[in-house]
């Protein structure tokens, strides 16, 4: 009996101390709980000249965001499926001015580009003129800092005046020019009139045009200036439209195409012509990136987003500086890295796709850094067709039938 008293008590006992464990445990220290990595961040600088404010109502007026927005659309989208990998983006905007009477000049796209640079950035997105985007180009050699032309249509740029570490989102004028001509050649629309502006951009265009022509079989049957002015902006009748309704009287062509970059007078040809003639070009129905009624290849959701961030319908330039951040993410999403000089080698492999709502992936030909996409034919209200159009063969993808292609390039980019 003593015995079984003796075990019953030790049994208490360890009960006891087994009850009692929960508070001795609960006063001791938890370990601290692991911090969460940080998210590698990548900043994208972007360099534009704001658009001026009319003097006065013009409902074709371009927003003062204009490129900006479609930067901030990017940035999101880039942090949305960076996010997976531990990513993050942010933008540096600069926004460069005009210098007003009795004022210091402002800041150059030099001094610009040089001061984000010296904040640690690596990528720049230009949506500044071609002489300006060679400038920053010029200035920035052998920084290892990558540039992205988003406005600049020349087609020097991609040829004589190419440089390495410059990549190209807008599509050059020959791009431009060779989609039109893809589709008057399947319409069998062949005999062209060509109206060039006064301005440079205008005859750098309908040069492009002819070039154009000459790829695709069609004939300039017919060529003039235009003499006329600014009528296309001009409020009410003037003395110059009754002369202007008989420029195109005693010709025989099939398409009436204006070169005119300026906007000065295109939009006056339309229904102006003597005889009932389409009009195409740089206005009438017109070659661009972007357009408000593209809806399909998920552009209605892009459209949406983009619509909901800045208020407005999306531009060509919204979509093209969006283009360039985007290539900046998709490069780091692909590469699980935000390591510099790795997302340079990943833009400029030719195997390096980029979604871009189109159909059909997008890339940078190795040859003049040009990025391959679809041109969209709009015109104001509606989608016309998507060059390529069919039938027209490459032997690497058709849209290499659109632009300067490798053995016509003058462009001498270093072998990698």
């Amino acid at each position: 009996m003593a015995q079984f008293r003796t075990a019953t008590l030790a049994s208490l006992g360890l009960l006891a101390g087994l009850a009692a464990a929960p508070a001795v445990l609960a006063q001791a220290p938890s370990p601290p709980p692991a911090a969460a990595p940080l998210a590698s961040e990548i900043r994208i600088g972007l360099i534009y000249r704001p658009a001026p404010a009319p003097s006065s109502y013009d409902a074709q007026a371009a927003p003062e965001d204009e490129g900006l927005a479609g930067a901030k659309l990017a940035i999101q989208d880039n942090t949305t499926t960076g996010r997976f990998v531990r990513q993050s983006f942010a933008l540096d905007a600069v926004a460069l001015g005009t210098a007003a009477p009795g004022e210091p000049p402002p800041q150059s796209p030099v001094e610009a580009a040089r001061g984000l640079v010296a904040k640690g950035l690596r990528f720049l997105v230009l949506a500044l003129p071609a002489d300006e985007v060679l400038a920053v180009a010029d200035a920035l050699k052998g920084s290892g800092t990558v540039l992205f032309n988003a406005s600049a249509p020349d087609d020097r740029l991609r040829g004589a005046d190419c440089r390495a570490d410059l990549f190209h989102i807008a599509p050059s004028r020959a791009m431009q020019t060779d989609a039109l001509a893809q589709f008057l050649a399947f319409m069998r629309w062949r005999k062209l009139f060509l109206i060039t502006g006064p301005q440079d951009g205008d005859k750098l265009w309908a040069e492009a045009m002819k070039r154009s022509a000459k790829k695709f079989g069609l004939q300039i049957s017919a060529e003039r200036p235009w003499t006329f002015g600014p009528l296309a902006r001009a409020r009410g009748d003037t003395p110059t439209r009754a002369e202007a309704l008989v420029f195109t009287r005693g010709l025989d062509y099939d398409v009436a195409v204006v070169a005119d970059e300026a906007g000065d007078f295109g939009d006056y040809v339309p229904f102006h012509t003597v005889d009932p003639r389409p009009v195409v070009g740089t206005q009438g129905l017109v070659p661009t990136t972007w357009h408000p009624t593209l809806e399909v290849w998920g552009a209605a959701q892009a459209q949406n987003r983009f619509r909901r961030l800045a208020g407005r319908l999306m531009r060509p330039l919204d979509y093209q500086v969006w283009a360039a951040l985007r290539a900046v993410g998709e490069a780091a999403f692909q590469k699980k890295t935000t390591d510099p000089a790795a997302l340079t080698a990943a833009i400029a492999d030719p195997s390096f796709t980029l979604p871009g709502y189109k159909g059909v992936a997008l890339s940078f030909r190795p040859w003049d850094h040009q990025l391959r996409q679809p041109m969209l034919l709009v015109q104001p209200q509606a989608l016309v067709a998507v060059a390529p159009e069919q039938g027209y063969l490459h032997q690497r993808t058709p849209l290499d039938t659109l632009g300067i292609d490798l053995p016509e390039t003058q462009c001498k980019l270093p072998k990698t």
